[in-house]
């Protein structure tokens, strides 16, 4: 796929990039073997752990997490009310979408708590070790995923065909999560509504996006600040996943969507 190719010009040291269906690698390009920084690329690995703790009974998505009167399913969400950084409230929960670094550091010592044990352990026994990735978390739970590209396309196939949940689990995950909340994206702007699942976030019908024009209004996914990506598209049945070790910026709101759309386009 010559699509992939556009990754040799974003201007990072290390950059790469697969296309993945069901079960199965179309194509992959670059360096794949490099460690990279995930950056918030985290949350929807952190996102499956807590899923997995909810099926085992060790969390309730209903039940107070985070800021008084909020649950585990609004910090899932971004709707806790707790702003990018810090542990004071901006919002009561489940009043506005407000992307929230913190929310998923709660998530995480939520259930360390509720495990006994800690979350980094928690998160490589319920999904890492049985995903058959050597990611490592060495920060927070919504940004402290290191890995390779081999670490990404597992993850992605999971999220194309979920092994480690129950089919409903995955789709109330991928559905919209507290509806009609306003929200901003962060480097995309204000959205009414902004629309996210249990730790993805949904593209509807945001414009502009970080996915391509050509991508349906079903896929979910998530960046990163360290100018990585990974999202699934239910409608094509594919998903793109990228590193890079280029911070995320003005070229990425260009050479992302390019990208999407090319891959696309090539997958016809």
């Amino acid at each position: 796929m010559d699509a992939l190719r556009q990754i040799e010009g974003w201007g990072g040291e290390h950059a790469a990039a697969a296309v993945l269906a069901p079960e199965r690698v179309v194509a992959r390009h670059g360096a794949g073997s490099h460690v990279y920084r995930w950056a918030s690329v985290t949350k929807p690995v952190t996102a499956l752990a807590v899923l997995v703790a909810a099926e085992e009974g060790t969390v309730d998505l209903d039940e107070p997490a985070g800021p008084p009167g909020s649950t585990v399913r609004h910090l899932l969400s971004h709707a806790s009310g707790l702003p990018f950084e810090g542990t004071s409230p901006i919002a009561r929960p489940g009043e506005r979408r407000i992307y929230s670094n913190a929310g998923f550091d709660a998530l995480g010592e939520h259930l360390a708590k509720r495990a006994e044990m800690p979350f980094s352990d928690y998160l490589s026994a319920a999904v890492l070790e049985p995903l058959g990735m050597s990611a490592e978390l060495r920060g927070s739970a919504g940004a402290g995923l290191w890995g390779t590209l081999d670490d990404l396309i597992r993850l992605g196939g999971e999220l194309l065909v979920p092994t480690l949940i129950a089919p409903e689990t995955f789709e109330e995950a991928t559905t919209v999560a507290f509806p009609g909340l306003f929200g901003v994206l962060p480097d995309f702007g204000r959205f009414e509504p902004n629309d996210w699942g249990l730790g993805v976030e949904l593209r509807d019908g945001k414009e502009p996006h970080w996915t391509g024009s050509r991508n349906s209004s079903r896929t979910f996914g998530h960046f990163g600040g360290a100018g990585t990506f990974l999202w699934v598209d239910p409608e094509r049945n594919l998903a793109l996943a990228c590193l890079t070790d280029r911070e995320f910026g003005d070229w990425a709101k260009d050479a992302w969507p390019r990208l999407s759309d090319a891959v696309l386009r090539d997958a016809v």
